[in-house]
């Protein structure tokens, strides 16, 4: 097991807030949601009854924040007058982390997908170097989420591990580790899922993603946060534990919503997975003692 000295900007088990759980969550205690995390494209600058409602959720609950439209990888300069937004919005909502996916999403206007960046040295250094210009703006380090991709970028030069490893070290910035893309990629494009995440630097993982995804065929997944978790992306949330220790773990579901019991009964899924794995390290403390 690695030793971890990342500091966890939060703790437990969290769940991804949509605006379609307004509803549902209305006088709804949910103690197993230990915090929650939105995309602040959705809702800076939002007012009104949701506007409302988000204040309420955000004076009451931890939350962290991952974008959608930061476009880390893309060829046209950053949108900084959106950094000094998102700067206002995660200091007014006490927001504890902001993460994004290493990918790119524009090109003069948006492209309404995350596409994969060439694994190369030359990308290695422009993207760190957008990092390390997104963490001085906000003042605060940010996390950086590995993506499910389906083609590799034409012109690559090394291995996607190799390259998400460079940019963590080049930026200095932590890491939200997604373990489902890892299975879907590790389907897709043919490699061992738990090499790949052994591979990883553990002390930079702020926090963990789960989600479901669709199986287009044999071979070829989709990444869409529309379904459950599948046994296999639990088998390797495990294994994540078994190698790093227990690190915050949120459910993504952005499509096909199911009621709110179903959701809340993943979360208590991965609530689970944490204790046992709480319970087999202290278990082998005290052996060692």
């Amino acid at each position: 097991m690695t030793e971890r000295t990342v500091n966890h900007p939060v703790h437990g088990a969290g769940l991804g807030l949509r605006r379609a759980l307004m509803g549902p969550l209305a006088g709804r205690p949910t103690p197993q949601v230990d915090f929650w995390e939105v995309a602040p494209e959705n809702w800076i600058g939002v007012g009104g009854r949701y506007g409302r409602w988000f204040r309420q959720m955000t004076e009451r609950h931890p939350f962290i924040c991952h974008g959608l439209s930061l476009s880390i990888g893309g060829p046209t300069p950053l949108d900084e007058a959106f950094l000094r937004r998102l700067k206002r919005f995660l200091h007014e909502h006490g927001i504890r982390c902001y993460s994004e996916h290493l990918s790119y999403c524009s090109d003069d206007g948006h492209l309404y997908d995350l596409l994969p960046i060439p694994f190369t040295e030359e990308a290695v250094r422009y993207v760190s170097a957008r990092i390390r210009r997104v963490q001085d703006i906000l003042e605060q380090r940010i996390a950086m989420e590995n993506v499910s991709y389906y083609t590799v970028a034409p012109g690559s030069e090394m291995s996607e591990i190799d390259f998400i490893n460079a940019v963590l070290e080049e930026a200095d910035c932590d890491l939200l580790l997604d373990v489902n893309n890892i299975y879907v990629n590790s389907v897709n494009h043919r490699y061992d899922a738990e090499a790949f995440l052994n591979a990883l630097p553990g002390e930079r993982i702020v926090y963990i993603h789960v989600a479901g995804h669709y199986y287009e065929a044999d071979d070829l997944i989709v990444d869409t946060h529309g379904a459950d978790v599948i046994d296999p992306v639990w088998a390797l949330l495990e294994k994540a534990y078994a190698r790093f220790g227990v690190i915050p773990t949120l459910l993504e579901r952005d499509f096909n919503l199911p009621p709110l019991d179903e959701l809340l009964q993943e979360v208590d899924m991965i609530a689970r997975l944490q204790h046992k794995w709480e319970e087999n390290t202290r278990d082998a403390l005290r052996r060692q003692g």
